[in-house]
């Protein structure tokens, strides 16, 4: 019990809070913040942090599938292909990995390489997420169907990618996912994307889950803190949610996971940024262009489909389903 009571215990209890607050203000997969801050933590390998992030997320993720299943938000039929693909990929994922090298540092520098790109794929999922539901609010066009014929072929390869990425990085059930049903399925309503995604997280990540405690073994000392901090952040979060500005939270996620993908490509040596040295200077200022572009980025965006670059809708309206385009904030596009 005394070894569960550490400076580093409380430290990754207070690093799961934070990440579960973010996930419940958010609905952000929490795998995309939680491996990086427990690696910065510099509690384990890169192969237990997986494995106890994974064993963590399966956890606080079947409460809220649990609400959603209840409510009949999910498209099972949806979330089913989803599984197929993915819960094998899932389970292979950590052996691929695996059978590259024996040698713990090897793959340990593999996996951060690994983190280290996805954060950075799930940063750019994450914003084409929302210029997506840009596109569809602007355009009018969109069609409600929460019952869509299911594209089975393009679901499973879907599924299958995703379950890759999680079984390898536990990164990219919440997000990588996300976007692909957004574009696949562009009637489902934001709550049966939602609710089909986190159903369909849950075995994805028991899964992985099961396959690298395989591989790794678990070590407590990691997960219970982790479950202790995160399942309390996760419920704050969700009541906080409606009371806090989700544009700034959204894109400050997006900066975090780009610093984030950098600083672990860094960590970890790759090539083009150099074996030998680290880069924080590089790291920083790569944050602060992200900072300050960003915004200017997205209202240019904005103003090409005929909207005030800063406004109405803002992000938080654009993934609302309740929301609805009118007259005021929005710009016609013969520009009167």
């Amino acid at each position: 019990m005394a070894d569960l009571i550490t400076i580093t215990a409380l430290s990754i209890l207070a690093a799961g809070f934070f990440v579960g607050v973010v996930v419940g203000l958010t609905g952000m997969g929490g795998g995309a913040l939680m491996t990086p801050a427990l690696l910065f933590l510099g509690v384990g390998e890169a192969a237990t942090v997986v494995t106890a992030d994974l064993t963590a997320a399966a956890i606080y993720k079947s409460g809220g599938a649990i609400v959603h299943r209840r409510e009949g938000s999910p498209n099972m039929q949806l979330a089913t292909w989803l599984m197929i693909g993915s819960i094998p990929m899932a389970l292979l994922g950590p052996h691929l990995v695996s059978w590259f090298t024996d040698d713990i540092d090897q793959l340990n520098h593999v996996l951060v390489i690994c983190i280290g790109f996805a954060l950075l794929l799930a940063a750019a999922t994450y914003a084409l997420r929302l210029y997506v539901n840009l596109l569809r609010v602007r355009s009018g066009a969109h069609a409600p169907d929460d019952d869509p014929a299911i594209r089975v072929v393009p679901t499973l390869l879907v599924g299958m990618l995703g379950g890759l990425l999680v079984g390898v990085t536990s990164v990219g059930s919440g997000s990588v996912i996300m976007i692909a049903l957004l574009m696949l399925y562009p009637g489902l309503s934001a709550v049966k994307l939602v609710g089909t995604d986190l159903v369909q997280a849950v075995p994805l990540v028991l899964a992985a889950a099961v396959s690298n405690i395989a591989l790794h073994g678990i070590d407590w000392t990691i997960l219970v803190p982790l479950v202790v901090g995160s399942v309390p952040g996760t419920i704050l979060g969700s009541l906080l949610a409606p009371r806090v500005p989700q544009s700034f939270i959204r894109r400050g996620i997006v900066i975090v996971l780009t610093m984030s993908g950098v600083a672990l490509l860094d960590k970890s040596g790759w090539a083009p940024l150099g074996e030998d040295e680290t880069h924080p200077f590089l790291i920083a200022g790569i944050g602060i262009a992200v900072l300050l572009t960003l915004p200017v980025v997205w209202g240019f965006l904005r103003k090409r489909q005929g909207l005030p670059m800063f406004g109405s809708p803002t992000i938080a309206q654009l993934e609302d389903p309740a929301w609805k385009p009118g007259l005021v904030g929005m710009k016609r596009t013969d520009g009167s």
